[in-house]
């Protein structure tokens, strides 16, 4: 008895200086590539949002939840990290469905251009904070590269345990806490950088879509179609990199082919408002606060119109709890603000 009981100790103190460690090594995404805590912040917002967009930064960074229930009472929220793949695109949406059924799931199709993992460090962006689930397991497989193991997403103490030697402060001052960084999964950038040249597209030797591609973009319309979901596809308003017409005439195609809705976002800048001088933080690339918010305005108005959606200002308690949101968005104003005026630029999220 006093063997196991020894035994037993032995494997508590293991397990938990392991789990520890692990805390520790793993990056917190708060400093330091902040868009990583993008995944893991939407189990915060989850439940009760009548809008889901997925895909990459041109959702996290065109588009505001915040704007969209000010102006139309739309409860809204968005699982986009950077460079977030197709596949991640689809098994985000089943892990969504874990949580909550949106009426509307909003998809952008930059990423169908990108038929095979292509980055590390863009999956662990997407994938590390993902909860448990069959789904991540799922979603881990279709997105390692040949060089990834399976084994250090399940440990990841595997994959970071040379970290030693890059330990910051932020390691220790995050180890058992998050920090905010988006607003129901928009990442917040109040400073412009206008467009003032974009290069020339380079032409390719063939711009059609894989099959690979396509299979994963039926796969996320027939998960819309059995849960009761109207599957919106966009291409948002980001100007580089380029958006070629014969990758658009396929979307096109698709969404006529099967009786959704496809916008881009390129060809309607002049009923979104959108001025490429001024709503952009770097030069085209993604839309700072005022080009999100302009893009909702409107976007907003097609998105009152689809089956389900209804304004729900009138709910008393979500009310509350949305205003709480709102607080926190002009807080992060105000200090993105003052940032500007103290230094010339955004040196950080809050």
């Amino acid at each position: 008895m006093k063997r196991l009981i020894r035994v037993s100790i032995f494997l508590v103190a293991l397990i938990g200086t392991l789990w520890f460690l692990q805390k520790l090594l793993v990056p917190k995404y708060a400093v330091e590539n902040e868009e990583g805590a993008l995944s893991g912040e939407y189990y915060d917002n989850a439940g009760d949002n009548d809008v889901l967009f997925i895909g990459d930064c041109e959702v996290y960074s065109n588009f505001s939840p915040i704007k969209l229930w000010q102006e139309y009472g739309i409860t809204s929220v968005i699982r986009g990290t950077p460079q977030q793949e197709i596949w991640n695109s689809y098994y985000m949406l089943k892990d969504t469905l874990r949580y909550e059924t949106p009426k509307v799931v909003v998809f952008n199709v930059f990423s169908m251009q990108y038929d095979k993992p292509r980055s590390e460090a863009f999956n662990r962006l997407t994938l590390d904070g993902m909860r448990w689930s069959s789904v991540k397991s799922e979603a881990i497989k279709a997105s390692m590269t040949e060089e990834e193991s399976y084994l250090s997403y399940v440990f990841p103490i595997l994959r970071f345990h040379s970290r030693w030697s890059e330990l910051t402060s932020e390691d220790f001052e995050y180890l058992f806490s998050k920090r905010k960084l988006s607003h129901n999964g928009y990442l917040m950038r109040i400073d412009s950088k206008p467009v003032e040249h974009l290069p020339e597209p380079i032409p390719k030797a063939d711009y059609t879509y894989s099959e690979t591609c396509w299979d994963y973009l039926n796969k996320m319309r027939d998960c819309c179609k059995e849960n009761g979901i109207t599957l919106i596809l966009i291409k948002s308003a980001s100007c580089y990199p380029y958006w070629y017409e014969e990758w658009d005439q396929q979307i096109a195609d698709y969404a006529k082919e099967n009786g959704l809705t496809y916008i881009n976002f390129l060809q309607h800048a002049d009923e979104t408002g959108i001025d490429y001088s001024t709503d952009t933080f770097d030069a085209g690339l993604h839309l700072n606060l005022s080009g999100a918010e302009k893009s909702s305005v409107w976007f907003g108005k097609i998105l009152k119109e689809q089956p389900g959606i209804t304004d729900r200002r009138g709910d008393q308690e979500l009310s509350e709890k949305w205003e709480e949101k709102i607080r926190d968005y002009n807080e992060m104003k105000e200090s993105q603000e003052k940032q500007l005026r103290e230094t010339g630029k955004v040196t950080s999220f809050h």
